[in-house]
């Protein structure tokens, strides 16, 4: 196993860091309210990177959400790249690839999907990023999937703890097309893939959120010394970095297997367990060092809290995701 990015990855995770930190800024985020930053997708379309990710693979996709969620980017990157790019390229056949690429790679097709929280429930409650959305991918009651195109007069806007752009729908799989076979393979490998990219989208909230902890502690000063220098605030941070770290090491583990094609359903879930258990600690550890300050809802570093309890909740949070693990060990599976 070996987490040294390529030279490929290396050369798209930089970039997306220089244009995340240059355009997904407090201000303009503030600025878009719910909504997607539409210059923002249109210069990471631009320049290649929802492109890359087809190159780079799911642990490139895995870099680049972390360089996303480090700045909270309000863009529908990981989840188009994950439910759109890859599941295409990965499931859809010659003709749907020659097709649908294309448009997926330019950004002018942006796909979500309207996958359970758990799947045990035949529906999701939510879509993120639906209102942005030109298809979503939709899985049937046999976990079939279907391209579904969105149309604006059927979706309800819905507010979530994070500004997704989410929207409910009433959708019927068979207005769409299938990508896949029938059956419940595509779905799963998909599911897969979406709980490990954003587990790498926690990893780069929770590191967001500790960077601005770190920087706010090591200025603010309390009784004539920085609150850096306080045992109680360097324990917290620790916590704070070794929890990030972990989110971090099994996406990367996980997203490495994937694109190996190695049995990959119980390291999906537990990097998907780490996101959700490891990230909600972080992102309350990152409010608490920041004082009365981190209950400021204008704050940049609320944000990072909205993010990381959203992405707690979704695709499964830790109790359904450590069951669902149990039961796959119990069974003695390996996909």
């Amino acid at each position: 196993m070996d987490f040294d990015p390529t030279e490929e990855q290396q050369a798209a995770r930089d970039l997306a860091a220089r244009i995340f930190g240059d355009l997904a800024t407090h201000e303009r985020l503030a600025a878009a309210g719910t909504g997607t930053d539409a210059e923002l997708w249109k210069a990471l379309c631009a320049a290649g990177l929802v492109e890359a990710v087809e190159e780079t693979g799911l642990l490139g996709l895995v870099l680049l959400a972390e360089e996303q969620g480090r700045t909270t980017a309000q863009v529908p990157f990981t989840a188009s790249a994950v439910y759109g790019l890859l599941a295409v390229a990965r499931h859809g056949t010659e003709e749907q690839r020659a097709r649908l690429l294309p448009g997926l790679r330019a950004g002018t097709t942006v796909v979500t999907g309207a996958f359970p929280q758990s799947p045990q429930s035949p529906r999701a409650p939510w879509v993120p990023w639906l209102r942005d959305a030109t298809h979503v991918l939709v899985p049937d009651e046999g976990k079939t999937l279907h391209l579904v195109p969105v149309t604006g007069d059927a979706v309800e806007p819905v507010e979530l703890t994070a500004p997704w752009s989410a929207g409910r729908a009433v959708l019927d799989p068979a207005s769409g097309e299938r990508i896949g076979g029938p059956g419940p393979e595509a779905y799963e490998d998909v599911l897969a893939a979406a709980r490990i990219a954003f587990a790498g989208l926690q990893a780069g909230v929770c590191a967001g959120s500790l960077a601005r902890a770190v920087a706010y502690t090591s200025v603010r000063e309390q009784f004539g010394r920085p609150l850096s220098s306080n045992q109680a605030v360097q324990l917290r941070a620790a916590d704070a970095y070794m929890d990030t770290e972990s989110i971090r090491v099994t996406a990367y583990e996980a997203a490495w297997r994937y694109d190996q094609e190695l049995s990959v359903a119980e390291h999906a879930l537990t990097a998907a367990w780490w996101a959700s258990e490891a990230g909600k600690r972080v992102v309350h550890a990152g409010q608490h060092l920041h004082g009365g300050l981190g209950a400021d809802l204008d704050h940049p570093v609320h944000r990072h809290f909205l993010w990381g309890r959203q992405l707690d909740a979704y695709l499964g949070c830790g109790t359904e995701l450590l069951a669902e693990l149990g039961d796959l060990l119990a069974q003695g599976e390996t996909r």
